[in-house]
């Protein structure tokens, strides 16, 4: 029984989204970093095992929504490069021990 727990618990932080083109894509959550009054996620693709190429982080905006009926969070594509690299530079600071960083 210890297992099953165990298990479920090195899930917790996979979230499940879905492409543009509706196909669901796991993600490793990373962190979750507050910039500007504004909250972005750090997600790390989930890769095939036996894969050995090492995956870039995804960087998304959580959309606020405005609806007490929707518990879902929606998120979406940062273009603004800036936001990009400032979310990108607290995200190493906090984890710099933890990740081997390539410039």
């Amino acid at each position: 029984m210890d297992e099953d727990i165990n298990e479920n618990e090195e899930f917790d932080n996979i979230m499940v989204l879905k492409d543009e083109e509706g196909n669901e894509v796991k993600f490793e959550f990373l962190d979750l970093v507050e910039l500007n009054d504004e909250e972005y996620v750090i997600l790390l693709p989930m890769t095939i095992e036996g894969d050995e190429e090492e995956g870039e982080v995804l960087i998304l905006q959580v959309e606020d929504k405005d609806t007490a009926d929707d518990e879902e969070e929606s998120y979406i594509s940062v273009e603004d490069d800036a936001i990009l690299n400032q979310v990108f530079e607290i995200f190493k600071e906090r984890f710099k021990n933890d990740f081997d960083f390539v410039d």
